[in-house]
């Protein structure tokens, strides 16, 4: 019997999050970060050891990580490495301690409280070892490579690019953050209409990368291509944006949102009567927030938006994860009985040191009340088992997660008066087709919206990308990024609704 305490907290849209998966730190730092201890004293012999080691990790429900370390000595004999996870687009994060003796290799990366421990093969170009990060430890066998290896998926547009690309920086002034993004522009002559891409939750690049694949990449360039501008932008606080990340919610990500249009505004190449938004997941419950306050957005494209709140969408997608993991209805239960106790001490119980100290005594008491055949964590430490637990509650009781559980979309989609187009993949087991086009529908009708389509496109999932099942274990093997048909229902949509009388 498959028995998991599995709490899904973020996997609105996954940045691969859950148990068990490798969390990045906010920001990679320089390696000017790393401590004294890297130096030649804690290593037998750099040649052993020196060079670009590539290993893959195998996480909950299967999704596989690749995880790229490059260890290089320097002149005055201390030793620099850094750690890439190539499938979630994090690189050059500092391995703060390299210790290798009598061909055992210790790799530790502080940041995110990562440790890997393996062991040299006499041929010297395998590493059979382990990695440990919060309380989860996995197989990991590292393998000498020679070359970076190749990171372009088939739909990753190749340059040159038959079209303009600017890099571009503007300011959200009422929150004091500085936003760095990507413009495309046609090489016909303009003012182009514009759309501005928001990305789901979790901290985004501009490309929206995660798993390998950019499908913000890949939408402006299909976009571009069909005469219409595209500005895709790092989120606050990640790449070349500014501010604090993990202190937004929302409604501050719409403010960024609003900033952006400001800019696209105030170019000439713009038709600033023609601009308007696409958001993607938690992106779908941004762009209508916006479209309600700037009378300037022209249309909204809602790409597997939610349309309840938070919480019932937490437990559909509790429900469908798992059961597409194999858990059993026992399982689901026990779960969904602990996801409704947690959400409601971060419902009710406002202060944060309170909150904490109840929500680990509800996961520490479930944890203990399963057997021990039943407890996946029963080999772990108690320090790893209380990191674990602490990284759970400290995501349930920050500003976004409060936020995020709470808030119902239908009000506000009722006061949208611009068009929209809601897309939905059929297999999505994150934002469920069913439940939340319904919502948006007939939020949108009881409001009085006179144009807006509702489509649920069939075999595609929260990417949609097209796919067997739906599970978020399958989107990093799909080789497709984004779904041709998906591609072209949102472009032939936003073409009709720019095209000038």
């Amino acid at each position: 019997m498959d028995r998991k305490i599995v709490i899904f907290v973020v996997l609105l849209f996954v940045t691969v999050a859950g148990p068990g998966c490798i969390s990045q730190p906010d920001k990679p730092q320089s390696n000017s970060s790393q401590q004294d201890n890297m130096s030649s004293g804690n290593i037998e012999n750099i040649k052993d050891i020196e060079g670009m080691w590539l290993g893959s990790l195998e996480v909950q429900g299967g999704t596989k990580i690749r995880l790229l370390f490059n260890i290089s000595a320097s002149s005055d004999g201390s030793v620099n490495a850094t750690m890439d996870t190539l499938d979630q687009g994090a690189s050059g994060i500092p391995v703060e301690t390299v210790a290798y003796k009598n061909g055992d290799l210790r790799l530790e990366v502080k940041s995110i409280k990562g440790v890997f421990e393996g062991t040299l093969n006499e041929d010297g170009k395998t590493i059979e070892g382990e990695w440990k990060q919060a309380g989860s430890v996995f197989p990991l066998v590292l393998s000498r490579i020679d070359e970076n290896p190749d990171l372009r998926r088939e739909q990753d547009p190749v340059k040159p690019y038959p079209y303009n690309e600017e890099e571009v920086v503007y300011e959200n002034k009422d929150a004091g953050v500085t936003l760095a993004g990507t413009l495309t522009l046609p090489r016909s002559e303009g003012p182009f209409p514009a759309v501005i891409l928001i990305t789901g939750s979790g901290p985004q690049n501009r490309d929206e990368e995660l798993l390998g694949h950019r499908p913000f990449l890949v939408l402006s360039d299909y976009l571009t291509r069909r005469g219409i501008a595209v500005l895709r932008v790092d989120d606050r606080g990640i790449g070349g944006s500014t501010g604090n990340f993990s202190q937004a919610t929302t409604e501050d990500f719409a403010g960024d949102v609003l900033a952006g249009i400001e800019f696209l505004k105030s170019r000439k190449d713009i038709d600033s009567a023609r601009i308007g938004l696409i958001g993607h997941s938690e992106g779908g419950l941004i762009a209508p927030l916006v479209a309600v306050q700037s009378p300037d957005v022209s249309f909204i494209v809602m790409m597997a938006g939610p349309g309840l709140t938070g919480e019932e969408i937490l437990y559909l997608q509790s429900d469908l994860i798992s059961r597409a993991g194999g858990a059993d209805n026992e399982t689901i239960a026990r779960n969904d009985a602990l996801m409704k106790s947690i959400y409601s001490v971060v419902k009710e119980e406002q202060n944060n040191t309170i909150a904490a100290e109840k929500l680990r005594k509800l996961i520490k008491d479930e944890m203990e009340n399963i057997s021990e055949d039943e407890n996946t964590n029963s080999s772990y430490s108690e320090a790893d088992l209380d990191a674990q637990i602490n990284a759970q509650v400290q995501t349930l009781v920050s500003p976004w997660m409060r936020f995020f559980l709470t808030y119902d979309p239908k009000p506000t989609l009722m006061q949208v008066k611009c068009p929209v187009l809601a897309i939905n993949g059929e297999k999505d087991l994150q934002v469920p087709p069913e439940e939340n086009l319904q919502a948006i529908e007939e939020a949108l009708k009881a409001g009085g919206n006179k144009d807006y389509t509702v489509k649920e496109l069939p075999g595609l999932n929260h990417l949609f990308q097209t796919t067997k099942t739906g599970s978020p274990s399958e989107y990093a093997a799909i080789e497709e990024t984004i779904s041709p048909t998906a591609l072209e229902v949102i472009g032939n949509w936003i073409s009709e609704h720019t095209q000038k009388n």
